[in-house]
């Protein structure tokens, strides 16, 4: 397996071909439980994560907020009590992008 969390976010220009479904694929073994959703007609991976009460899921989102910051790569959250949702697309090519799969990794590696 590679180390997808060790990776950094390069700057999309648009333009650039969104991930064939195959390549697709193969990134989703490195990111167990990401799952491929269509939201707007735009192709995205999501994955909830659990916690305890709305304490801890505010601060995940917020830790996740200051990583998204950082590498200039930004999701969808939506928190809640007990729970957070992500959403990883790079906006600028209305798709999947090897950022996104780079970013989903470092969102498991916070949550430990």
């Amino acid at each position: 397996m590679i180390n997808l969390a060790a990776g950094q976010c390069v700057a999309c220009r648009g333009g650039e071909p969104t991930l064939a479904n195959d390549e697709v694929e193969d990134l989703l073994f490195h990111v167990i439980g990401w799952q491929v959703v269509d939201a707007d007609k735009v192709k995205r991976i999501e994955k909830a994560f659990k916690f305890k009460n709305f304490a801890e899921a505010m601060e995940f989102t917020n830790k996740l907020a200051a990583i998204a910051e950082e590498q200039g790569h930004h999701p969808r959250i939506i928190t809640e009590w007990g729970g957070v949702t992500v959403q990883w697309w790079t906006h600028v090519i209305q798709g999947l992008h090897r950022n996104d799969f780079i970013m989903a990794a470092k969102t498991d590696e916070l949550f430990g």
